[in-house]
């Protein structure tokens, strides 16, 4: 196996991990239970951006928190870092 395809493989399961994570949540603050906390959220969508753009829209889970205008950035920047090593490495 090549190291793109494990790096391919590996982003689908982050992005997969962080779209359930803020379906979760989402639950979680409907049913009154515990929550994760904003910062956990941060760190999942600085690692697995996509996943939580789309949980953001798919659920309307926290697109009104100022500090989550942070996750299309983070969107942005896996975005351009994947073309890099696509094309380049």
């Amino acid at each position: 196996m090549n190291n793109i395809f494990l790096l391919q493989v590996l982003l689908i399961i982050i992005n997969g991990i962080s779209l359930t994570t803020f379906g979760i949540d989402k639950l979680k603050s409907k049913q009154g239970g515990w929550r994760i906390p904003e910062s956990k959220l941060l760190l999942i969508a600085f690692l697995g951006p996509f996943g939580a753009y789309i949980g953001m829209l798919f659920f309307r889970h926290k697109t009104r928190k100022l500090k989550f205008l942070l996750v299309p950035i983070f969107l942005l920047i896996q975005a351009f870092l994947i073309m890099y090593f696509y094309f380049v490495g």
